[in-house]
């Protein structure tokens, strides 16, 4: 679920990631055209109802703890005033946050932004350590856009986009129980660092169009903001973990969205520290 915020727009995203694929492997990769996504394939017929209601309960094998991360160490940096989004009054504050530096082996740092009431720069640092780890398992593609991260108190959604990842830690307890906390931020990630550049695009509304269905419920509800988020992590768990899928869920996937799959093929996410 994204922010209810302005999110900021960078570089053509097709462009950036393949420079970043370029970069990690010591020369140019071959590699799409970024001007020229895949010509979407028509669908004979279109689906009855989506085939899932959120995707982040299809399954809690798609990123799991036994993962590598990225993440390397934090650093406790103090206190500043911070305006922070906060869903259990549904609206931004301004806080005198602890404040936390999360490094990562591939990317910059990463400031944490922890709601004052945590009540001591050490709580805060704990904060760092239960979802710093959790943060660098997530594919480098998903975190090129990230700057900041909030952390509240609460039962409450988490949330995506504006260069940052927001987590209500009680709400946290809740998607740990289910085994899904990885699979959450990959959603919210999405919205940060794939949103801006794919929702809105002409190539990505023509592969919505030519698919005759969305992924899950939620996705068709809010088409223009929870189908990137919703599509890709089963395009992740079913290109780069299908074991992580029934193979009912794997046809399901397949079926709905053929053209949003090609098209997640050609913009070529960087997955790293994730094995793919």
């Amino acid at each position: 679920m994204p922010h209810p915020v302005l999110r900021l727009a960078g570089l053509p995203l097709a462009a950036l990631f393949l420079a970043l694929a370029a970069c990690d492997s010591g020369g140019p990769t071959p590699g799409p055209d970024p001007g020229a996504p895949p010509t979407p394939v028509p669908v004979a017929q279109a689906c009855a109802a989506p085939p899932f209601g959120g995707t982040i309960f299809v399954s809690a094998e798609v990123l799991t703890r036994a993962d590598p991360t990225a993440f390397v160490g934090a650093t406790a940096a103090g206190r500043g005033s911070r305006q922070m989004f906060d869903r259990r009054v549904d609206r931004f504050v301004t806080v005198d946050a602890y404040l936390v530096t999360l490094a990562f082996g591939d990317g910059p740092d990463v400031e944490m932004q922890v709601n004052p009431e945590f009540g001591s720069a050490q709580a805060a640092l704990a904060q760092a350590a239960r979802f710093g780890p959790v943060i660098g398992r997530l594919p480098r593609g998903l975190r090129t856009d990230l700057r900041t991260v909030w952390v509240h108190q609460g039962d409450q959604p988490f949330g995506g986009g504006n260069n940052n990842l927001l987590i209500h830690t009680e709400q946290a307890d809740r998607y740990e129980a289910d085994g899904i906390l990885e699979e959450t931020l990959v959603h919210e990630a999405s919205h940060t660092s794939l949103d801006d550049d794919v929702a809105a695009a002409a190539g990505w509304r023509a592969m919505q169009t030519a698919d005759k269905c969305f992924i899950s419920t939620y996705a068709r509800d809010n088409p223009a903001r929870e189908d990137v988020a919703e599509s890709f992590l089963l395009y992740l768990a079913l290109r780069h973990r299908p074991a992580s899928l029934s193979a009912a869920d794997r046809a399901a996937i397949q079926a709905a969205m053929p053209n949003r799959i090609a098209y997640f093929d050609w913009l070529a996410v960087p997955l790293s520290p994730f094995p793919s």
